[in-house]
């Protein structure tokens, strides 16, 4: 049974999210101990463009995968 390019992407949508959650919250502890204190607004930003290339990469393998399959 083969997943529909929707669900494919239902699938990236909500694993990126929780990663989402996970990387800011990682960054927010992270971040000081090299030095580095950015505001929550930037830990969102920074989160948000890192999010949108993860989203991309794995909707682009999964739909690759899918087409050698």
């Amino acid at each position: 049974m083969r997943q529909s390019r929707l669900m494919s992407l239902t699938e990236s949508v909500a694993n990126i999210a929780i990663g989402y959650g996970i990387a800011v919250a990682t960054q927010i502890l992270v971040f000081p101990l090299f030095g580095m204190t950015p505001s929550l607004g930037d830990n969102l930003a920074i989160g948000a463009i890192f999010t949108v290339v993860s989203l991309a990469r794995s909707y682009c393998l999964r739909r690759a995968f899918e087409a050698l399959r």
